[in-house]
C-alpha cells in the first residue's frame, strides 16, 4: 500500500518528532511500504529522514516527487546537503517539470495522492499547500492522519 506525504515548510521547535515516527512506522505496520515525498525543505525532509532510518529495520520503497528540476537550489547550504543525501536513498525520483512554473507545486501534490491509499499530514494552518493538499486528498477520498491538529 501506499502513503504520501505533505506538511509545512516551517516547523516549530516543538515540533513532535518521535510523534511523526511512531505514526509511520504504525503505517508500515498497517503494511504501508511505498512513500511519495514531495521534497521540501522542513515537513517533507523531516519525513524522508524517519522512513530512511525505518528503512533499516524495514523493506520500503522510497519516491520522490520532485515540482520541478532544480527545486532545490533555494534551500539553504544546509537543506540542500539534506536533500542531495536523502534523495540518495530513494528508490525512484519523478519530476514533474523541467523547470518552475505557476502551479508546479499543486501538480506535485495532486500526484501524490492520486497514487497513494494515505495521506500523512503535518498541518496546523487552514491555508497554504499543505491544507490544499489535504482538502484534494479529503475530495479524492483518501484516509488521512494529521500530525498537529
Amino acid at each position: 500500500m501506499k502513503c504520501a506525504l505533505t506538511g509545512h515548510r516551517d516547523l516549530p521547535e516543538n515540533f513532535d518528532g518521535n510523534g511523526l515516527y511512531d505514526m509511520l512506522e504504525k503505517s508500515i505496520s498497517e503494511g504501508y511500504d511505498t512513500f511519495y515525498c514531495g521534497m521540501a525543505r522542513g515537513f517533507d525532509l523531516f519525513a524522508l529522514d524517519c522512513l530512511v532510518s525505518l528503512g533499516r529495520k524495514y523493506s520500503l520503497k522510497l519516491i520522490a516527487c520532485i515540482p520541478y528540476r532544480g527545486q532545490e537550489n533555494s534551500f539553504s547550504a544546509e537543506d540542500r546537503e539534506k536533500y542531495s543525501r536523502l534523495l540518495e536513498w530513494c528508490d525512484e525520483q519523478v519530476v514533474l517539470y523541467p523547470t518552475y512554473c505557476y502551479g508546479c507545486y499543486h501538480a506535485r501534490d495532486r500526484y501524490m495522492v492520486d497514487n497513494a491509499d494515505l495521506v500523512i499530514a503535518y498541518c496546523v494552518k487552514e491555508k497554504g499547500g499543505t491544507a490544499y493538499t489535504l482538502r484534494y486528498a479529503e475530495q479524492k477520498g483518501k484516509e488521512i492522519r494529521v500530525l498537529g491538529r
